[in-house]
């Protein structure tokens, strides 16, 4: 149901500043915001503040499981009776668990805040690394030459760490490059942040978000406490209408609190004990007409009051006019002045609009402001200074026609059907009766037992109940059929059995029906995990109902950069104002002493602020999967792996993961071509030395040729010469021989014409004695003689004497 607007008639804003300023304004305006937010609707019995509550309240009900149970006693009594009903009737707390599992899950998310620095010192010192960076890149083969041939370093940077092109020139901006100004920021803004406590405020905004569709914060400068943030509670927010989630285009904003008198008289020392007495009796009645039920207001010594910020806009004025010397003096003015077109004198006037911030407090039901002057510290960004932040930063990322829509919201109906389905159990349950036995009398009064006895109804039951047996007759004594022959039978009663069955089936729907509204499947809540569904279809069911309450996340971390974008621009109030600036910038240069230099100029600075959320399991998993596919392919190294999973940006580290394995490639590359050209230069210097030996073998086989040439002529010389001296001492050995063989000839030749001549003698002297024997004979006349010879005085036989003969 859209949320009507109460008419409220707000002072114009097209006044002077002086008139802004007045008493008179402030009250027209405060005013208004109670005309509009706490005076009763004609049509209706209940005021817009009022409206708030309630149902703020009645939402926080249910998301704590203490919802009124008057409704399910009316659907359950007849005419207002509930005599005949024995019932507990305390919530099912159903809805405490979807919250908690929702408000856990996000205020658990971790992140970090990231200061950037946009105002134009910050950006030229960027550019001015970033052109050293380009200019490393460009002149790298010329500053390695320098350094071989020199020694000279001419780097800017450090060679080793150089982007190899443009792409990752722009990771390493992201990733590695961050002035010692953004790091003073980020400190000072976590340190503000830890101060406030601010985990404790944000699970409470995220309890609202879950609950109620609404969440706020207030940030604060004050000069004992510095800058500060605050929960602020949306069921006392009041705010000017707005179609927008983000609340921005809001021109007042303020907040109902209930303080205790001696801690107004504390705040606005001013007030006199008249005014006192008048405020309270004043408000006490008042309260009654917007005040809820909710809360405990009977104490008339609290005072409710309106804290407010109103937006508007002021006009800065200047008398500009010329000096003697030709310059120009900027003189500032109200913005009344409004000199004649006929003036004389050099002036002239120069005007501009910028926004402006009043603060004012009123105590409600009075026409007592006790607070209305022009905003002391206002927020306002160096990149715009016309434009002005609020204290409080709100958000509803379901908003409708100035109505927001809440996760709570929209199973309150369904609870209410579970709590009514638990009731009707119950009811069920206790008419519910147990199985008994039916015992027939007649039928054991026939049974005998044989010892005299008859069968009686206890023992019968104790032996049934026992022994689960029973002892029957089936013909009477007089032998007829018995009808009672089984005496004792069971009496099954399941009338209410069906009826639970429907009444579970009932509730699991319902319970179904919440699940399928919010979004929160099992898989989310882990209550009843299929034992058959695979982890990767379990983890992307899981995924799917995160993405159901993304606009929640959403919701929260804009609040989050919200207050850190404040805290920013609180930073140069802390410093340039507050007493303790000191002490803030030591407690910051703390964590790192190379800071302290750069917080002292802090204020100059105009910083963006993001934040940068840690990955969740999906993203991580999908991350390491590219990992190990990555390190499974040996296309990185174990370290770039170590790199990439430092990295809290999953975008930036996918970039990183191409980056490195695109390097990874082209080192692979180089070391590739690297051993070709080796590997052919050693071939080619193998060949080379092969080609070398063999025309070293060759040259020394054409020297071992050579040598053994001249070896063969030396030895064929040595034999010539030897043959020559062999043939020689042969020739003169011959000569000996054959002289000597031509003297045994000639020797021979002589002996034997000397045996010759002997023989002829001897033959002569055997003749003569042969004649004289014979003559002999004849004169002695003997026998005759035989004068042959006995074979040893014959000389012959084949010895040749032809070996001697000279050669």
């Amino acid at each position: 149901m859209a949320q009507s607007v109460s008419h409220s008639y707000f002072p114009s804003q097209v006044v002077s500043d002086l008139e802004k300023i007045s008493y008179e304004y402030g009250l027209k305006v405060a005013k208004a915001i109670q005309n509009e937010w706490f005076e009763f609707d004609q049509s209706r019995s209940k005021n817009r503040y009022r409206d708030q509550q309630a149902n703020f309240h009645r939402l926080r009900l249910y998301a704590r499981g203490e919802q009124s149970i008057q409704k399910y006693k009316d659907e359950l009594s007849i005419d207002g009776d509930l005599s005949y009903l024995n019932l507990d009737w305390k919530p099912v707390p159903i809805i405490p668990k979807f919250v908690d599992i929702v408000v856990n899950g996000m205020a658990d998310k971790d992140y970090e805040i990231k200061a950037y620095s946009q105002d134009p010192y910050g950006v030229s010192k960027r550019t001015e690394y970033m052109e050293s960076i380009l200019r490393d890149m460009n002149t790298k083969s010329f500053n390695d030459q320098i350094g071989e041939t020199f020694g000279i370093d001419m780097y800017e940077n450090d060679r080793d760490s150089l982007p190899q092109d443009t792409e990752e020139l722009a990771l390493h901006m992201q990733l590695s490059y961050k002035q010692e100004v953004e790091l003073a920021e980020e400190q000072a803004i976590n340190v503000l942040m830890r101060g406030s406590k601010y985990d404790l405020i944000k699970k409470r905004f995220y309890y609202d978000l879950v609950t109620l569709g609404i969440g706020a914060v207030k940030t604060s400068f004050n000069t004992s406490e510095g800058a500060v943030v605050k929960y602020v509670d949306p069921a006392d927010i009041v705010y000017s209408y707005t179609e927008s989630p983000y609340f921005d285009d809001l021109y007042y904003v303020g907040e109902v609190k209930e303080i205790p008198i001696n801690e107004l008289v504390k705040e606005f020392p001013h007030l006199k004990e008249e005014d006192l007495k008048e405020v309270q009796k004043t408000n006490y009645a008042y309260r009654n007409n917007y005040s809820h039920g909710s809360r405990n207001r009977v104490d008339n010594n609290i005072v409710s009051v309106l804290y407010f910020n109103y937006k508007t806009f002021m006009n800065e004025v200047y008398k500009m006019k010329e000096t003697g010397t030709g310059g120009e003096r900027a003189i500032p003015k109200d913005d009344t002045f409004n000199p004649p077109e006929n003036m004389e004198g050099n002036f002239a006037k120069l005007q501009r609009s910028v926004e402006c911030l009043y603060e004012g407090a009123l105590i409600l039901g009075t026409d007592k402001l006790l607070k209305w002057e022009m905003s002391k510290n206002m927020m306002r960004t160096k990149s715009d200074y016309t434009k002005v932040k609020m204290n409080y930063a709100i958000v509803a990322p379901r908003v409708y026609n100035g109505r927001a829509e809440s996760l709570v919201g929209r199973i309150t109906g369904f609870a209410d059907m579970i709590q009514l389905t638990h009731l009707k159990l119950q009811q069920v349950m206790s008419r519910m009766v147990p199985d008994g036995v039916y015992l027939d009398a007649d039928g054991l009064a026939e049974i005998d037992l044989g010892n005299g006895t008859n069968y009686n109804p206890q023992e019968a039951l104790n032996m049934f109940f026992q022994t689960g047996s029973v002892i029957g007759r089936s013909f009477t004594q007089e032998g007829d059929m018995n009808p009672g022959k089984v005496p004792i039978q069971e009496i099954t009663s399941g009338s209410g059995g069906n009826k639970m069955q429907a009444l579970i089936g009932n509730y699991n729907y319902y319970l179904q029906m919440i699940r399928d509204v919010t979004g929160l499947n099992e898989a989310r809540d882990g209550s009843t995990p299929d034992k058959n569904a695979l982890v990767g279809l379990q983890k992307l069911a899981a995924q799917n109902s995160n993405t159901a309450t993304r606009h929640i996340l959403q919701a929260g971390m804009y609040l989050t950069v919200e207050t850190a974008e404040c805290l920013s621009l609180r930073i140069s109030d802390i410093i340039e104002y507050s007493p303790t600036s000191e002490a803030f910038i030591q407690a910051i240069g703390a964590h790192n002493a190379a800071t302290l230099e750069e917080m002292s100029q802090l204020h100059l600075y105009d910083f963006g602020i993001f934040l940068e959320l840690a990955p969740d399991e999906e993203e991580k998993a999908k991350l390491e999967n590219n990992i190990q596919v990555a390190l499974s392919k040996e296309n990185i190294n174990l370290e770039d792996a170590i790199d990439i999973r430092e990295i809290r940006n999953v975008k930036l580290a996918n970039q990183l993961l191409k980056i490195r394995r695109k390097n990874k490639e082209q080192r692979d590359r180089q070391i590739q071509q690297q051993n070709i050209q080796m590997q052919t230069q050693s071939n080619t210097q193998a060949a080379q030395a092969k080609a070398q030996a063999e025309a070293q073998k060759e040259q020394v086989v054409a020297q071992t040729k050579i040598q053994l040439a001249q070896a063969q002529a030396q030895l064929d010389t040595q034999a010539k010469a030897q043959e020559a001296n062999l043939k020689k001492q042969l020739m003169e050995y011959e000569f000996q021989l054959n002289m000597k063989l031509r003297e045994m000839e000639v020797e021979a030749l002589k002996s034997r014409e000397n045996n010759k001549e002997d023989r002829k003698d001897e033959r002569t002297k055997i003749q003569a004695s042969q004649q004289s024997e014979l003559i002999e004979q004849r004169k002695s006349g003997g026998s005759p003689k035989k004068f042959e010879s006995a074979g040893n005085d014959i000389l012959g036989g084949g010895f040749n004497l032809g070996s001697f003969d000279p050669k």
